[in-house]
């Protein structure tokens, strides 16, 4: 469903503001016999009602929010805009607003900035839900992978607790592994975010290894690659002062950068170990 269009945005914003002092029956009588709201169809504000209730605006309404803001980001979220996802890249100042979101802000009064600022906190909650569920999901299938594919102990430590600096133990003597996993379901392109946490435990631990997982839809593990560290070292930002730190850094990973497989472990592999951790 594509972002609607300006009279269903303008009429679902009257109908936000409306209902919570008139009701349903009173609103439309309303809109559909004043002067001052004749220049919106009456189909035109049945569409927005509905598409209202099946954003879930009508039943959860965001109080803290103003009608046009709660609308705007809503038909984002349930619209089918193609560049969301990567709205981080996309539109990274205010006059790189694509023209529907563009148009849907002018449709509900809100200045580009009120647009850039509303897609940024969307995007940031949509995409640290979604990394959030799509990384459990690649380490739980690197656990499974590895289990059958050597007889090492395999440790998920990320299931117990964050604060290792690395999700994945593997116990092989001489050839542990301490793997800090990092999935994505995108083909084109590699993006994570590295803690602070994590960057301390790379720097001091010899075993640390990032490795990056591409999953399918269904998320099951496409492909394997592995990082160094010293690359990544020397893409992340260095504290200038005494009293200002890092805690988090997102870095993009071009595919050069990433080895496949994960080489490191190729000692203790089965002999029928899969070909995505030897590469």
């Amino acid at each position: 469903m594509p972002v609607p269009p300006d009279p269903v945005l303008r009429a679902a914003f009257r109908w936000l503001e409306k209902l919570p002092l008139n009701g349903r029956a009173r609103c439309r009588a309303l809109f559909t016999t004043h002067a001052e709201y004749s220049d919106i169809s009456p189909t035109q504000y049945d569409a927005a009602y509905r598409w209202l209730a099946e954003a879930g605006l009508l039943q959860n309404p965001d109080e803290a929010l103003p009608a046009g803001e709660l609308i705007f980001r809503a038909a984002l979220l349930t619209g089918d805009v193609s560049w969301f996802p990567d709205a981080d890249v996309h539109v990274r100042v205010p006059a790189e607003l694509p023209l529907d979101a563009a148009r849907a802000a002018a449709a509900l009064g809100l200045s580009d900035f009120e647009a850039y600022q509303g897609i940024h906190a969307l995007w940031g909650k949509v995409d640290a839900a979604e990394r959030s569920r799509i990384g459990a999901a690649g380490e739980t299938a690197l656990v499974e992978l590895l289990s059958s594919s050597t007889a090492a102990g395999i440790e998920h430590v990320a299931a117990y607790s964050d604060g290792y600096g690395y999700d994945i133990g593997v116990h092989a003597g001489r050839h542990s592994l301490h793997i800090e996993a990092k999935a994505t379901t995108r083909r084109n392109r590699l993006t994570f975010f590295l803690s602070r946490r994590e960057y301390e435990v790379m720097r001091c631990d010899p075993l640390w290894q990032l490795v990056v997982l591409q999953l399918t839809d269904r998320f099951a593990i496409r492909a394997i690659g592995s990082v160094a560290s010293s690359w990544i070292k020397a893409q992340v930002p260095e504290d200038q002062g005494l009293y200002g730190r890092w805690e988090a850094c997102r870095v993009e990973v071009p595919a050069e950068q990433a080895v496949s497989g994960i080489p490191r472990l190729a000692p203790v592999l089965d002999q029928e170990a899969s070909t995505l951790l030897r590469g």
